[in-house]
């Protein structure tokens, strides 16, 4: 078929199967992109309106409770929708065979080559652009808008070997990566080490913290994880991975920050429970913290240095 016709008639089917929603988030070998999906629930929203009833097929790999298409049965289909993406490859071929009964739409995709055989099996082909047409905005751009989950920062490290068996960075480490793994949150993993070669870290200090700024939350189990956090204002919920406590749960104490959760007692219930308070009464008290470091005197630290320069010998 050709791209350009849009008012072709679908195909004659028999029975009044149910639509079928697919596109590369379908593919045991595709992939769900945040646009892809973005662009699902803006044709969900359009199908919803009208009341029509219909069926997403998932990659087995991204949603493994999902609907998947290499289990479900064809033929309890009448109309199947591709959306989103380039209408190319076998992948996107083996629809039109497997669905040959139903009529087959495509709709904000990509055409690369009108005669591709990915295109043609189409009854009817909507795309977002194509040769010697006119773009039109992807369908990503008008999805129903979603609440906002918290963006948190995670500042991990591996190493810190001089504590010896005392170390618990592996299975803290774990532990804190596959919590957050279900939660829902936007997660960006940072590093405080600063490179001035290596485009994916921050070369300033400056630059690290208009990163942490920006952030709802930090998740650490450095040091200075915590402390650049509260010093912008952002709550952190920290692991001490050393057994028994050590420069972390120090540094807590003298920051007075409770959100500091043992290696060896860091369980889920507990997390959560920082989680909840740092995304709530924990937010006034880290933003109360930045101010007091801004403003703070000369640190006794400080002071004592001074005191030993100047009796330093000459």
């Amino acid at each position: 078929m050709s791209v350009v016709r849009e008012t072709e008639s679908r195909p004659e089917r028999s029975g009044h199967g149910r639509l079928l929603l697919t596109g590369w988030f379908s593919f045991t070998d595709g992939e769900a992109t945040a646009g892809d999906v973005l662009s699902l629930h803006r044709v969900q929203a359009s199908l919803d309106r009208r009341g029509t009833a219909y069926d997403i097929a998932w990659s087995s790999g991204f949603r493994p409770d999902g609907l998947h298409l290499e289990d479900l049965d064809p033929d309890r289909y009448s109309t199947l929708v591709f959306l989103c993406g380039p209408l190319h490859g076998p992948q996107v071929e083996a629809l039109h065979e497997r669905f040959a009964h139903c009529a087959r739409l495509a709709v904000g995709t990509s055409v690369l080559d009108p005669a591709d055989p990915a295109v043609l099996g189409f009854h009817h082909v909507l795309p977002r652009d194509a040769p010697g047409r006119e773009p039109r905005r992807d369908l990503a751009a008008s999805a129903p808008p979603a609440g906002v989950p918290p963006v948190v920062g995670v500042v991990l490290t591996h190493g810190q070997h001089e504590y010896g068996s005392r170390r618990r960075h592996e299975s803290a480490g774990d532990t804190l990566t596959g919590w957050l793994g279900g939660k829902d949150c936007a997660r960006l993993e940072l590093d405080t080490r600063l490179d001035i070669r290596d485009w994916r870290h921050c070369a300033t200090t400056a630059q690290f913290e208009a990163a942490v700024a920006r952030l709802d939350l930090v998740v650490t189990n450095r040091l200075h994880g915590l402390v650049v956090a509260l010093r912008c204002g952002v709550p952190a919920l920290a692991v001490d991975p050393v057994q028994g406590g050590a420069k972390l749960t120090a540094q807590a104490r003298a920051c007075r920050w409770p959100a500091v959760v043992a290696a060896e007692s860091a369980d889920a219930g507990r997390l959560d429970h920082w989680w909840d308070w740092c995304l709530g009464p924990g937010v006034p008290l880290a933003r109360l913290r930045g101010a007091e470091f801004r403003d703070a005197p000369e640190s006794e630290l400080l002071r004592g240095l001074d005191e030993a320069l100047r009796s330093a010998p000459h």
